[in-house]
């Protein structure tokens, strides 16, 4: 009797260890089947604080996997490539044209672009109420000599319906080799047909800028955008209309899509005292604003007659200068209502050779008027027609020299 206890004693403990190493084998598979998945997630949050990261990222890698056992040819498409392409997926998400992940490819040509050379047209563009619209053609590109204006409505590259297409794509398909041929379909504002433009690529060099004396002691700068040397340049722009002693000045800055915001900083620190708020950046609410400031050149007095002209083209680093020059009343506006491209983005490395450029604030002016889609209303809202265009008449810079000759003393 005694044996069949033990014997009973012993194949019951022999059944619970079995059971234990059963549910202890079951739980290592179950552990070592997730553990991929665990890991990607992980390695996808932020480490110093994992806990942050709330999405279920299972969804995420279900659709990974699946693509995989079920893509034709899935085994030729890379992971970097899949990963890049979430990535793109995770920008598109926040519904901002000026958001954008570049891969490998568009970071080298993002970068050429901001170097000042590049191959393409020769035109900056935005989406504009969802449609791809020109900013402004740069001056003496195939885009500038093709007629493309400030305002156009590109509906199709080729045969791409540029609905279709994010910004980042459609500047793709718009450059190409030097020599090529690239057809876009455009609607002119007044305009009730399309028509289609046929633009050879070139080799661009986004000018800077030009200086004119005139007959009538005008002197004009002409800034066609705020690049890396575009500081150095108006300084000596500056110095030469000192030496005119001259005290009437237009600053053109039509078809200046922006740049570098320091470069508008430094520029507008030529015409305010030091420590006057030139720019606010606006990170929304429950954040602390940046407010940039003069540097405090300000080498001119009260007596300067000062005029800059906008329209559709100006934008972003334009519309710091010309916004913070009106609010303080240091210049007149004249021309046309300028873009409002008044968001900022920064530029952060993803990898060693790709990067996102996404927007972090908006902008505002010293007397905290947002920019952004409204715009700048000129003082002096003068339009160019078409048969200005094809004579060559140019009333918005009429209107400034008008104002200048007329200039009230004080």
């Amino acid at each position: 009797m005694k044996k069949l206890f033990n014997f009973l004693k012993l194949r019951g403990l022999a059944i619970t260890l079995l059971l234990i190493i059963g549910f202890f084998t079951l739980g290592l598979y179950l552990g070592q089947s997730q553990k991929l998945e665990i890991t990607k997630v992980f390695a996808l949050s932020n480490k110093e604080n994992p806990e942050e990261i709330k999405a279920d990222f299972a969804p995420f890698w279900k659709a990974w996997n699946i693509i995989n056992e079920k893509y034709p040819g899935a085994e030729n498409i890379t992971d970097e490539k899949k990963v890049n392409g979430a990535i793109s997926g995770l920008m598109a998400s926040l519904n901002d044209p000026y958001s954008i992940f570049y891969n490998k490819e568009e970071t080298k040509v993002f970068e050429e672009e901001i170097s000042g050379v590049f191959v393409g047209v020769g035109m900056e563009v935005g989406i504009k109420n969802k449609i791809l619209t020109v900013i402004a053609p740069l001056k003496d590109t195939p885009a500038y000599k093709a007629g493309i204006k400030s305002g156009d409505k590109i509906l199709k590259i080729g045969e791409k319906l540029t609905s279709e297409l994010t910004i980042d794509q459609a500047i793709k398909l718009i450059r190409g080799e030097k020599g090529t041929t690239v057809a876009l379909t455009i609607l002119s504002e007044g305009d009730k047909k399309s028509r289609e433009v046929k633009i050879v690529r070139d080799v661009i060099k986004i000018p800077t800028l030009d200086t004119e004396i005139r007959k009538d002691g005008i002197f004009v700068i002409k800034l066609y955008s705020f690049s890396a040397t575009s500081k150095t340049l108006f300084r000596d722009a500056i110095q030469k209309f000192a030496k005119t002693k001259s005290n009437k000045l237009i600053l053109d800055l039509r078809g200046n899509p922006g740049g570098y915001l320091d470069a508008s900083i430094n520029i507008a620190s030529w015409f305010l005292p030091s420590g006057k708020t030139i720019a606010i950046e606006d990170y929304g609410v429950n954040k602390k604003q940046k407010i940039y400031r003069s540097q405090g050149f300000n080498i001119f007095n009260e007596k300067l007659k000062f005029v800059i002209l906008i329209d559709g083209g100006s934008a972003s680093a334009s519309e710091i200068v010309a916004g913070a020059m009106q609010d303080y009343k240091r210049a007149k506006l004249v021309g046309e209502k300028s873009y409002g491209k008044g968001s900022v983005q920064e530029v952060l490395d993803v990898t060693p050779d790709t990067i996102l450029k996404i927007t972090i604030a908006k902008w505002l002016t010293p007397n905290g008027n947002s920019i952004s889609e409204k715009g700048l209303i000129p003082d002096y809202p003068v339009e160019i027609t078409d048969k200005d265009i094809e004579t060559k008449n140019d009333p918005q810079l009429n209107k400034a020299i008008e104002l200048l000759n007329n200039w009230p003393n004080k």
